[in-house]
């Protein structure tokens, strides 16, 4: 077989997923079916107020399984925080994690995982393929419509000594069941739920883009996008609306398989890069950024954002390509603003002074490297710029 026929190789990875309202109930069993003696139950303090975490202790008390619980995890989480509620999974005997919460949850558990699967320093597994050893058993059960980290081989952690974000890529953090519950989408507040459901819409569409898509992921990036888009504005305006809810969630699941298998691309590699910077909300630097990207990107994979436009339901028959562009953008920029996505960099605190620190950050993003147009560190430089 040639090197040429290695190259068009694509490989697809996910968990056990079960999907539906209710599916969260289920987190009792799937603890006693993995033979666990005590689950690590991983959340933060905003889904512990929602009811969520409280609620998955007493399910797996009930099958048998006693939970401790960490939940010192920050929205964009911390090395720290991966390597104390390591000790604590240590200290307490813990054979199994069970993460209920959004993606910096999830990315937390896969992280304490890691290191206590493997040993070290959190930050040492950084890259593509460098756990060497699988982690423990690992079930989540997610309360953002955005993330689908409970579906991915990626994890993001933030190193507040470097002031980076640094991913880790690798089939050992998939995890091993997803129970995906769209009921616990009612309880999210509605800025949570709209930069959640916008990030789910960019995984979507810079995985179909990616220099690394395939058929299999394009099918689930084109649905995400079917599922995301009409559901995300209805959603956050009738929060208790399980059916709209239900259907962002499968969206966001579908744009989860799409990006772990197809990976991302400068959108995500310049939001990393602000979170690590300045702690920035991932999914609002998400929304903001994607326009400048795609209008960047766009002579480079016209016909495959051409694509993404028909999957949002644009009628672009008869158009220029200048006016699919445009009429692409305009779709993007309107959404944003109606979900109140709408402050740029400036007024978050970023100055033209953090720049080139940033585009560096940026630059050397495993994202980056998907991008469908190669990206320079000047070419960041500059989008970030158009976002201040």
């Amino acid at each position: 077989m040639t090197e040429s026929v290695f190259e068009e190789l694509r490989k697809f990875v996910a968990p056990e997923i079960v999907f539906g309202p209710g599916a969260r109930k289920l987190v009792g069993r799937y603890a006693r079916n993995l033979g666990a003696r005590r689950a690590l139950l991983v959340s933060d303090p905003g889904v512990v107020r929602a009811g969520w975490t409280g609620e998955a202790a007493a399910d797996l008390a009930e099958a048998g399984v006693p939970a401790s619980i960490f939940t010192g995890v920050s929205p964009n989480p911390r090395a720290e925080e991966v390597m104390a509620g390591a000790a604590y999974a240590r200290v307490e005997g813990c054979d199994l994690l069970v993460a209920v919460g959004g993606g910096s949850v999830i990315d937390t558990a896969k992280g304490i995982g890691i290191v206590s699967a493997n040993g070290g320093h959190i930050l040492e597994y950084e890259g593509v393929d460098r756990v060497p050893l699988p982690i423990p058993p690992l079930i989540c059960v997610p309360t953002t419509g955005g993330t689908s980290a409970d579906v991915s081989q990626f994890a993001i952690f933030s190193d507040p000594v470097e002031r980076t974000k640094v991913a880790v890529i690798s089939k050992a953090v998939v995890p091993d069941i997803a129970l995906v519950d769209p009921v616990t989408l009612t309880t999210l507040e509605p800025r949570l739920a709209a930069s959640t459901g916008m990030d789910a819409l960019v995984h979507a569409i810079e995985a179909f883009a990616s220099n690394a898509h395939s058929p299999l992921t394009d099918l689930h990036a084109l649905q995400a996008i079917r599922l995301v888009w009409p559901n995300l504005l209805p959603s956050v305006k009738n929060p208790r609306d399980v059916g709209l809810r239900t259907q962002v969630m499968l969206g966001s699941l579908e744009a989860g398989l799409a990006f772990s298998n197809a990976s991302l691309g400068a959108v995500h590699a310049l939001a990393h890069s602000l979170g690590g910077l300045l702690d920035l909300p991932h999914g609002e630097c998400n929304a903001l950024l994607l326009e400048p990207v795609l209008r960047f990107n766009y002579p480079s994979a016209a016909e495959r954002y051409d694509q993404v436009g028909a999957a949002m339901g644009l009628d672009l028959r008869g158009m220029r390509t200048k006016e699919k562009k445009a009429a692409l953008l305009a779709a993007l920029d309107h959404l944003r603003v109606e979900l109140g996505l709408d402050a740029s960099l400036g007024v978050w605190g970023v100055h033209r002074s953090d720049v080139p620190e940033l585009a560096e950050h940026a630059s050397l993003d495993p994202c980056a490297v998907t991008n469908p147009r190669p990206v320079a560190r000047r070419d960041l430089e500059v989008l970030y710029e158009e976002a201040l």
